[in-house]
Order: C-alpha cells, then structure tokens, then sequence
C-alpha cells in the first residue's frame, strides 16, 4: 500500500471511530484530515466525506440497532427531513463560494464544540 493510501485509510478509520463512538460527527472529523493530512480540496473533501460516511453511518445504525439503542420512531422524521436537506445541499454545493462554504463547516463545528460544553 502506498504512503497516500495510508494516509486515506488513516482518515477513514479516525472518521469511523468518531462515527462510532459519538453516534455520528464522523465528517466533521473526515474532512480537516483530507484536506490536511491527503492533500484534497475542500470541495473534493466536502463530497468525497459524504461518499465515505454513509457506510460508516449504515455500519454505525446497524450496530446501535442490534445494541437495541436505536429508536426508529424517533429517527424517522429526522431522516425524510435529512434526505430533503441533503438533496438540497447537494444540488446547491456547486454553486456556492468555496470561502463560504470554508466559513459554514467551521461555524457548525464551533457551533457544535460549544454545545458540547453547554
């Protein structure tokens, strides 16, 4: 395996262990490590982390559901509003400054890291 591959399988398995120990967050994670540590992008970043999270999701849920952690009624609503958003996301994605893209994902993380302590 080559040193760049390495450096991918790295990220993913960061992206996965954070995916799986918070139930989520596993992008949030994925993309400063493919920009960083592989060397994409951000907008190749941006995409290639929603291509890698979904089986790390799917693997996630299946877990949490054998677990018997998974509540399906309370998920269902979130998931035909997510499938809304992120078609919608992804239909806007090209279109949008890649500046501002930079200062969204940063705002959500920070967004994120103050609920967190709250």
């Amino acid at each position: 395996m080559s040193k760049k591959s390495w450096r991918y399988a790295l990220a993913g398995a960061l992206a996965g262990l954070a995916n799986g120990f918070f139930g989520g967050g596993g992008g949030s994670v994925l993309v400063p490590l493919l920009t960083r540590m592989c060397g994409l992008d951000q907008r190749r970043a941006f995409a290639t982390s929603v291509a890698v999270i979904l089986p790390l999701c799917v693997l996630s849920a299946g877990i949490y559901l054998f677990r018997g952690g998974l509540d399906w009624a309370a998920a269902l609503p979130y998931l035909a509003g997510g499938l809304f958003g992120g078609y919608a996301g992804g239909k806007l994605f090209q279109g949008v400054n890649i500046g501002w893209l930079k200062r969204g994902f940063g705002l959500l993380l920070l967004y994120g890291g103050v609920r967190c302590f709250l």
